[in-house]
């Protein structure tokens, strides 16, 4: 397992036309978070491109809300089938549609999810936390959600929304 670290700062964006983007992979990604006593984020993912299916184990270490350490590698079936029996209780799995797009020498992601046509999650590794990001026109930033923890994968999941579209708030 190879250690690294990601600095990745995660944006609030209206739907966009996904036609109109310079998209080069299109990922659908099922993710489940496993139990975890020591504060590390660990979970697995089915991750389906083209229909070639692939299976990773990640473990997250969260060192401030844009960086963090990042321990990740490829599984087999079997090893991911296992380690669901470890699946936090209180987060179900998190599907997703995932589309890597090219904008100005930047590589954007694109989180879409079944609960939503209206909203989704735009995310950009940078080389440094200051790095100055060059948005795509075709694509309206709502807002910066990177230390916002209800808009984690695993809080979204939970709660099958966006904040924004949940009853109450």
């Amino acid at each position: 397992m190879s250690k690294k670290y990601e600095i990745e700062r995660k944006f609030l964006v209206e739907f966009p036309d996904v036609s109109e983007l310079d998209v080069k992979r299109r990922i659908g990604i099922i993710q489940t978070y496993l139990n975890s006593k020591d504060g590390t984020q660990r979970r697995v993912r089915s991750v389906d491109e083209n229909g070639r299916v692939k299976y990773t184990y990640t473990e997250k270490v969260f060192l401030t809300p844009v960086t963090r350490e990042e321990n990740e590698y490829e599984i087999s079936g079997e090893e991911y089938r296992s380690l669901l029996t470890q699946n936090r209780r209180d987060c179900p799995p998190v599907e997703k549609v995932r589309y890597c797009f090219d904008y100005h020498d930047q590589l954007f992601e694109l989180d879409t999810y079944p609960f939503s046509d209206k909203l989704a999650i735009m995310e950009l590794e940078l080389g440094s936390p200051e790095q100055k990001i060059d948005f795509p026109k075709n694509v309206r930033v709502l807002r910066e959600v990177s230390d916002d923890g209800r808009y984690s994968n695993s809080a979204l999941a939970a709660a099958g929304a966006f904040p924004e579209q949940q009853i109450g708030d």
